[in-house]
């Protein structure tokens, strides 16, 4: 693990840090000097669970937006580092009321289908976020009162309010060409965007993307040309571990996420990876008022009516690391290296109390009722994962002893944005947000519901929460901001509408290739050496 300071911008699906934690991991062989890099070639990866939606503007779960990444780009790039650099903007300036901002952008640059990328294009994009009528995922990061002009190569934007972190939330937004915007459905099939990768088929669980030949504004300067880029990408989904784990180690894929036993036969084998901090032991809760989890209570008690060090160390996979922090992806925007906030302790004890507190009172067969109602709780988890459900069934096993009745569930890629977002058919879980910035976490704990165009799917409704989290989107200063979003924090964990118990590194292995993860793998620093 490494640390670094940079300086704090940030917001959006891709957004930037305070502090950074950025995690690389090696056997022994050392990464290839450039001269070792081979142009040309096909990259695949194995990725899971199941794809969704690949529509830049909705989707959601990070396998789909893992897709989006290699054909979509946007106006600022951010490394593993938190350092930003030109990428589809030359440059940006900050107006001196923290109002405004204005990009002017890279001559040259096109999309997929060939037309030109400009300042009215990138203002449509914008603008296209910035209405309440297309729902899109972005909609709620972006400043009250967003509106976007552009002309040529400047894009001019404004807000209603100050804010110290609107280049960067502009700066994340994956730019799409007009067509596509005007017809979003189209980018299920195809993609439209300025990536050096174009989507150019969609099979059953595979995407293939064929590289651009006039591609020359990459960030650093990156270009078609530039050694050890790949003439194609075959992304597949491949569900199951140990069928990664071997791919990878036979060779046919040159990057794969795995997690768990299979972890060592990887290891073993000299395979170097790319990482981040994955929150794997985060709990969420349903808090809407047909489920038991609404009560504070019976969140409080659920927390600590489990053993918390035996059931961190199963689901982590023997490799348990503490979270600090609700910031786990770069750019680690108000990420603390030290929590603001005190961890709940295991405590059965007290959780039986809560729960007769609650009204939830055992009867004589050892089971809890309250109004002739049993306490059964939905416990969701990753099906793909052995971690979560050996943790799970830890966690059901100590709950049965309170007189809960647990439901274990496991969810595939479809199964999650049902329950999540369709049908909320759950209470709680091993879910997770693993995201770089507090203004996307907001979109969580105080964004609209689901029902409304959201993804406050936990329908969080908290006062407390919400004034902090508005006096931090109203701060003209970058730590004036950290500090409220901090607190804001606070009552996220306090409250109980989370619970992190730990994290682990989430690996993506190595073969044939080296490429660098931010919150995703980013296709421009893909470089073959096979």
């Amino acid at each position: 693990m490494k640390r670094s300071i940079a300086v704090p911008v940030g917001a959006g699906l891709v957004v930037l840090a305070m502090t950074l934690a950025s995690c690389s991991g090696s056997t022994g062989s050392a990464s290839p000097d450039e001269g070792d890099y081979v142009s040309g070639g096909t990259f695949r990866q194995a990725l899971f669970p199941e794809v969704g939606s690949i529509i830049p503007m909705s989707a959601t779960q990070p396998q789909e937006i893992q897709i989006v990444t290699y054909a979509y780009e946007t106006l600022i790039y951010t490394d593993k580092e938190g350092e930003e650099f030109p990428w589809l903007a030359e440059s940006w300036e900050l107006g001196d009321d923290g109002t405004s901002v204005t990009f002017e952008l890279k001559d040259g640059v096109t999309f997929h289908d060939g037309t030109e990328f400009t300042g009215e294009v990138a203002a449509a994009n914008i603008n296209f976020h910035a209405d309440p009528a297309n729902t899109t995922t972005l909609a709620d990061v972006l400043p009250a009162g967003i509106q976007a002009t552009g002309s040529g190569s400047t894009l001019e934007v404004s807000a209603d309010a100050s804010d110290p972190f609107m280049a960067s939330i502009l700066g994340s937004i994956p730019m799409v060409a007009e067509a596509g915007l005007a017809d979003p459905g189209s980018l299920e099939t195809a993609s439209n965007g300025t990536g050096l990768f174009e989507l150019t088929d969609v099979g059953a669980d595979l995407y293939t993307f064929e590289a651009r030949d006039d591609y020359t504004w990459g960030p650093d300067g990156i270009t078609s040309e530039t050694e050890g880029l790949p003439d194609k990408l075959e992304i597949s989904v491949v569900t199951d571990t140990s069928t990664r784990a071997n791919l990878m180690l036979s060779g046919e894929v040159n990057a794969a996420a795995v997690e768990g036993p299979d972890q060592e036969r990887i290891e073993a084998a000299g395979h170097e990876f790319a990482g981040t901090i994955n929150p794997i032991g985060q709990m969420l809760f349903n808090e809407r008022e047909d489920r038991p989890t609404h009560d504070p209570l019976v969140r409080e008690a659920l927390i600590l009516g489990f053993n918390h060090e035996d059931t961190a160390e199963v689901v982590s996979g023997g490799r348990p690391e503490e979270l600090t922090s609700w910031i786990t992806d770069a750019p680690f925007t108000c990420y603390s290296e030290e929590p603001v906030w005190d961890r709940p302790a295991s405590d059965p004890e007290r959780a039986a109390e809560l729960l007769d507190e609650a009204g939830w009172t055992e009867g004589s067969d050892g089971k809890r009722s309250k109004d002739g109602q049993s306490l059964d709780i939905n416990f969701i988890y990753d099906a793909t994962s052995t971690a979560h459900s050996s943790a799970a069934e830890l966690v059901a096993e100590d709950w049965d002893g309170l007189g809960i009745t647990t439901n274990l569930i496991a969810m595939d890629g479809a199964g999650w944005s049902e329950y999540l977002y369709e049908t909320f058919d759950y209470d709680t879980g091993w879910i997770q947000i693993g995201v770089g910035s507090p203004v996307t976490q907001d979109l969580f704990y105080g964004g609209a519901f689901p029902e409304d165009g959201g993804l406050n799917f936990m329908g969080v409704s908290d006062e407390e929460y919400n004034g902090f989290a508005d006096q931090a989107r109203a701060s003209a200063d970058a730590d004036e901001a950290c500090g409220y979003w901090q607190e804001a924090e606070k009552v996220v964990v306090e409250n109980f509408h989370t619970f992190l118990l730990t994290g682990t590194i989430r690996p993506t292995y190595m073969s044939g290739a080296t490429f660098e993860i931010t919150d995703y793998l980013q296709p421009v620093t893909i470089r073959m050496t096979e």
